[in-house]
């Protein structure tokens, strides 16, 4: 597959055209529909992996780019590429797909069309990250919505419809916002030689002033920035836009909460880092000190929220509102200094520490949602008050849970650690007082995950209802929860595995982000006064 084309279209549409060949099957023929299913997320995950193996660290610009012409009356392209921000996250996507589909086994109603909405999120979740047309690009963002919305309220929890219809009212809102701002810099760019159009990086090219003829004025500027914002916001989710989550995360079957804690949150920072900032760099640097004080925000109220559950899966859940804090947080402080240093690894480290999060968390988050599955299958609650005691009856599953917890907590050799630790680095030099409450939200998350490892694996015996049906994992859980805890642990050992193939494209990012706010500081002053 020398020619992108074909490798980065095979990549978004193979799942796509598994779901296409599962619409014949017999829906008699479950188990046989669960292997072909399964196959198609492996072929895809390969394909993946020789993107990567093809993949330049050392370039920062993007790569493999392709553009075809989609609808010429409105100069919308069918346009891809990949760069060292999408690349991690397409990996993540298809590695954590291929977990999920194997944790569908426990999918037993309506399997024909579980699977087949599943592989369409995948392609929906795929496409975003590799999208180069602001056009196609919501097109995708829009193809994840329906699947999502279905999976929760077919093969969801006993509150399924009312987490569903939540969490699409939300996310179709925040496509709503970011429609706007889509025509907004559609009309807004006409002029030049190309005119009014939907390709991202020349919408970024524009928005940091390097079109003679063209530009995006301030005020445009801070209005999109603010509408993509939100947009974006509401799928980290931070707050206030994150109410969706916990009642989709409780409902949703457990396959569905690794996709959607594992990938469908990091498309809203992706989002932020490949639109909002490029293309509204003034917009973002006055609206810095906001966004950070919202991911720090999002920290401690996300960890007190996940420390006040009795609900084993709400609190995971809430976890991620407070660890995707940090990614808000990140992103925020790129600007800590007054330009000396421009791309220097100083200047990057949040972006850096931002990007390391995702991973992080799409790992660890996973794991989390994947191990309350496994004992919720067995038992059939999640109240925290009546586990206790799992080491001793599962210590096989209870040493993998534990240690998937605390790759979550941030524990220092674990992928958890990285990106919390350089996006409070990063935050010192912007504000110490924001990095001090960030920093407790170490503390906090260190204090609700230990006390969840008491409650549910060590303490007393199991005192809730169906002990006749704990039994030890089984092969397939044990090989999923084994492949996250070996990436957790890989993440955290070695994170230039992570860093060395997104470094080149943040700091590009952050220069030319840089190069662009220090030569219209005026205005962005003005704009803040």
């Amino acid at each position: 597959m020398n020619d992108p084309i074909i490798l980065l279209s095979a990549i978004i549409f193979a799942p796509a055209v598994g779901a296409l060949i599962l619409s014949v099957f017999n829906k008699e023929a479950e188990e046989g529909m669960r292997v072909f299913a399964l196959i198609t997320t492996v072929v895809t995950f390969v394909l993946t992996l020789m993107l990567w193996n093809i993949f330049d660290y050392q370039d920062p610009q993007m790569q493999l780019q392709v553009s075809v012409p989609w609808i010429k009356a409105w100069n919308i392209n069918y346009q891809l590429g990949v760069d060292g921000i999408s690349l991690p996250l397409v990996l993540l996507t298809s590695l954590i797909s291929l977990l999920a589909m194997v944790a569908s086994w426990s999918i037993t109603k309506q399997v024909k069309g579980y699977l087949i909405l599943f592989l369409l999120l995948e392609t929906g979740m795929l496409g975003v990250f590799l999208a180069l047309d602001f056009f196609l690009f919501y097109v995708f963002w829009e193809v994840m919505l329906l699947p999502m919305y279905f999976l929760i309220g077919i093969w969801g929890g006993p509150r399924k419809e009312y987490a569903a219809i939540k969490f699409f009212l939300y996310t179709l809102f925040g496509g709503v916002l970011m429609f706007i701002a889509l025509l907004m810099f559609y009309f807004g760019s006409a002029g030049g030689e190309v005119g009014s159009t939907f390709d991202i990086l020349r919408l970024q090219k524009i928005g940091q002033g390097l079109i003679p003829g063209v530009e995006f004025d301030g005020m445009t500027q801070m209005i999109a920035f603010w509408l993509l914002f939100v947009g974006f916001a509401i799928k980290v989710p931070t707050i206030p836009f994150h109410t969706w989550l916990p009642d989709a995360h409780v409902e949703a079957p457990t396959p569905i909460s690794m996709i959607l804690a594992g990938v469908l949150l990091k498309m809203g920072g992706y989002g932020i880092l490949r639109i909002a900032f490029p293309i509204c760099p003034q917009g973002a640097q006055a609206a810095a000190y906001v966004l950070v004080l919202i991911g720090a925000a999002s920290i401690i109220y996300g960890a007190f929220a996940a420390m006040a559950q009795t609900d084993f899966k709400r609190l995971v859940a809430y976890s991620s509102v407070s660890h995707m804090g940090y990614v808000i947080l990140g992103i925020a402080v790129w600007k800590v200094s007054d330009g000396s240093t421009v791309g220097s690894d100083y200047w990057n480290m949040g972006m850096n520490g931002a990007m390391f999060q995702m991973i992080g968390h799409g790992i660890s988050s996973a794991g989390m949602f994947f191990m309350v599955g496994v004992i919720y299958d067995r038992v059939h609650h999640r109240d925290l008050n009546k586990f206790g005691g799992l080491m001793g009856l599962m210590p096989l599953y209870s040493g993998l849970a534990v240690g998937i917890f605390f790759a979550g907590l941030g524990l220092p050799g674990l992928c958890g650690f990285w990106g919390e630790a350089f996006t409070v680095l990063s935050a010192w030099n912007y504000s110490p007082i924001l990095a001090i409450i960030a920093a407790a939200g170490v503390i906090l998350t260190a204090g609700y995950i230990l006390w969840t490892i008491q409650r549910v694996y060590l303490g007393p015996e199991y005192k809730g209802p169906h002990p006749e049906a704990i039994t030890p994992i089984n092969m397939r859980e044990f090989s999923v929860a084994l492949t996250l805890l070996i990436f957790a642990i890989a993440f955290g050992i070695y994170p230039e595995s992570v860093f060395g193939m997104m470094r080149e494209s943040t700091t590009l990012l952050v220069t030319n982000l840089s190069n662009t706010v220090n030569s219209g500081l005026e205005f962005a002053g003005n704009i803040i006064q």
